[in-house]
């Protein structure tokens, strides 16, 4: 499933194709490796010169007297084909190409470039970083092969990092770098046409310097692979922090159902992440910010909040913030307001958030800090404190140690705003031994994937099974959904009004018509749905209405007659599962009606899904209050509406060889304890079938 990068990030031997004092990447990235230390042979390749950067150069790689085990091949797109079938004959392990133009963009000669280097690739023993890409930072090795100078100077670390954006690499890098971070490995794909994202993602995992791994995404190729990474990252509790483009896109599958147009490209990769444990960031700065909390090292037991601060405006905003992002900021305990009263200036009580009032340096913070850390209610603590810029401004650091070593629970500093680092502030960061972040929102949303990330580590997630045979047709569509306990509505599907009539008396009114039509998919938005009919003469006259309203906003399709139904009344829900083309079987439940896509209330989840993950996809819904009775209203039945979910996730993942996608929309939740009935299930099915 992995190539293995290792030749590329580990070579004890390296080739510059390309090198010339007029080559400002080539010429970076030599200075780079000499100036820095790298152990390994440099061998130039240059056909022009015998000499470049004041050591011999030799025409071609088939030249080399010894075996090179990665070129670097920094030459025009055009050039590229020449140098990689040198390498090939050379026994070249390894290459990166750096030049653009091997199969993207516009331009014909591109695309066959890039044709030529596929076919190169399948029959060549040569693996390939790039192309299009500015090469990498492996900081224990010594070998910085992208084209900056600045960031070689930091002293290797353990986060690593892999952008598919080569150029946002180096500002990500050397901001976090000035904020104290320091790094393994940092990693441009590229164009991906050999290593890619799962690849460097896979071998991350197995580095033992890397402890947090950065990602830039903006596109997975290989989604399965890149999920077995992720999940062997879970496993071996190594965080990943991630930031996507796309968020905006549309769905390509929103045409077809509500499911696919929620739950579209990017939300089923927000589903992605959810199962395999990986912090999505809002932005880079957040990303930083995340990775530096998780650069401390620890990992809470819980959610829960405790702020040390010096500033009642800082309390007002935290409270707001709190809400806004999901924080928990429990009470703090009555032994913690106790041992909290010592440190309170007069006229302030205790609470959390917790305002000291004027500063008393260093020796009462780690006091105060101390006391909250021994709350059983509080799971990591925060203090609000700049670190210094100047060096010996803190007096009494040594008390911040001991408050560290006196507790296994997170604790970082936080700034109110962002701010800038001087060298002398990472030393005093380094010296207290936690990490310090910047802005209010920012640390809550650190803090919290702190704890997203806690409860998943160390596990292995969950993966369908192979999809199973099966017989499902349209005729046995009912029967099998009630044979997994999704309640249907008592129905009749007719041919006239006059039938629709006959079933009507039959089930009793009032009842629901609906149009019936394999084209029409959507029959609300058609106008072909007639609710609360309460007498044959409503039904007549709804049923002409129907047939007019819906050939005129489908004049080419075939319609079948009626369906008849009880007139069921609750709470509205969505429940319905499709299969992702990137990411497999979806599970969505949501607040259904005719706001659904409007509202977009809804929670996606990988399928299989658990009891406790469908409780929790509820909980996080804004539908959830109304299930609970919302302003003075009877509750509604919570446990079958859950029940129905579970259902049909089963459902689908045992028929998902016949159906692409399933919905039911409305799923009425009636009240406690009269369960939940699926008022309108539409079904894609499968074209192979």
């Amino acid at each position: 499933m992995y190539r293995s990068p290792e030749s590329v990030l580990r070579a004890k031997s390296i080739a510059i194709v390309g090198a010339s004092e007029r080559a400002p990447w080539a010429r970076l990235i030599y200075r780079n490796l000499r100036d820095y230390g790298y152990p390994g042979r440099i061998t130039l390749v240059n056909p022009r010169q015998k000499e470049v950067f004041g050591e011999a150069c030799i025409p071609s790689l088939r030249d080399s007297p010894e075996p090179i085990e990665h070129a670097m091949v920094i030459v025009p797109a055009v050039g590229v084909a020449g140098v990689l079938e040198d390498a090939e004959a050379a026994g070249v392990t390894t290459a990166t190409i750096y030049s653009a133009a091997m199969g993207d963009g516009p331009d014909p000669a591109s695309h066959q470039r890039g044709a030529w280097l596929k076919d190169f690739l399948g029959r060549s023993r040569i693996k390939v970083a790039g192309p299009n890409c500015m090469g990498a930072y492996s900081y224990h090795e010594k070998i910085f092969a992208y084209p900056n100078n600045e960031l070689p100077r930091f002293s290797a670390g353990s986060v690593s990092a892999v952008f598919q954006s080569g150029g946002t690499l180096q500002f990500w890098l050397r901001t976090s770098a000035d904020r104290g971070l320091r790094f393994s490995y940092g990693i441009t794909s590229g164009n991906e046409i050999s290593f890619d994202l799962a690849d460097y993602l896979n071998f991350l995992v197995d580095d033992p310097n890397t402890r947090v791994i950065a990602l830039f995404i903006e596109g997975i190729r290989r989604p399965a692979a890149f999920m077995a990474a992720a999940a062997r990252a879970l496993e071996a509790g190594k965080p990943i922090v991630a930031i996507k483009t796309g968020a905006t896109a549309k769905s390509q599958a929103a045409a077809q159902s509500h499911t696919g147009a929620i739950g579209g490209d990017y939300a089923a990769y927000l589903a992605m992440c959810d199962r395999y444990g990986i912090v999505n960031c809002r932005n880079l700065d957040d990303m930083m910010e995340t990775a530096l909390a998780f650069d401390g090292g620890r990992l809470p037991k819980g959610p829960r909040i405790g702020f040390v601060t010096t500033s009642g405006g800082t309390v007002d905003l935290l409270y707001d913030y709190a809400e806004f992002e999901g924080a928990s900021m429990p009470d703090y305990s009555p032994a913690t307001l106790k041992g909290l009263m010592p440190y309170m200036q007069e006229g302030i009580e205790p609470k959390n958030p917790l305002d000291l009032g004027i500063p008393g340096g260093l020796k009462q913070a780690a006091g105060v800090c101390e006391v909250v850390a021994r709350d059983p209610n509080i799971d990591m603590i925060a203090w609000a404190a700049m670190l210094p810029s100047k060096a010996g401004a803190w007096d009494g650091v040594e008390t911040l140690q001991a408050m560290v070593h006196g507790t296994d629970k997170p604790i970082v500093g936080f700034g109110r705003m962002s701010y800038q680092m001087t060298p002398e502030a990472v030393e005093a960061q380094t010296q207290a031994g936690f990490p310090f972040l910047q802005g209010l929102e920012p640390t809550l949303r650190a803090l919290n994937g702190l704890w997203f990330h806690a409860q998943r580590a160390g596990r292995k997630p969950a993966a369908p099974p192979p999809a199973p045979p099966s017989d499902l047709t349209p005729a046995t569509l009912d029967a099998t959904l009630t044979k997994y306990g999704i309640a249907l509505p008592q129905s009749r599907e007719v041919a006239t009004a006059a039938e629709a009539a006959a079933a009507a008396e039959q089930i009793g009114y009032p009842v629901v018509l609906k149009i019936r039509s394999a084209d029409i998919l959507h029959k609300t938005e058609a106008g072909g749905v007639a609710l609360g009919l309460g007498d044959r003469d409503a039904l007549l006259k709804a049923a002409e209405a129907l047939t007019a309203s819906a050939k005129a906003a489908y004049p080419n399709a075939k319609l079948d007659g009626f369906l008849v139904q009880e007139m069921v009344s609750g709470i509205e829900a969505i429940v319905g599962a499709r299969a992702d083309k990137l990411y497999g079987p979806m599970l969505l439940v949501g607040a259904g009606g005719i706001l659904v896509e409007l509202a977009k209330d809804a929670a996606l989840r990988m399928l299989p899904v658990t009891k406790g993950d469908v409780t929790a996809m509820i909980d996080g819904l804004k539908l959830n209050k109304l299930i609970a009775g919302y302003r003075g209203k009877p509750a509604a039945d919570r446990a079958a509406l859950e029940k129905t979910v579970l259902a049909l996730a089963q459902f689908y993942l045992d028929h998902r060889a016949r159906i692409e996608d399933i919905e039911i929309n409305p799923l009425m939740v009636r009240p406690q304890g009269k369960g939940a009935v699926a008022v309108d299930v539409r079904v894609i099915w499968r074209d192979d079938k």
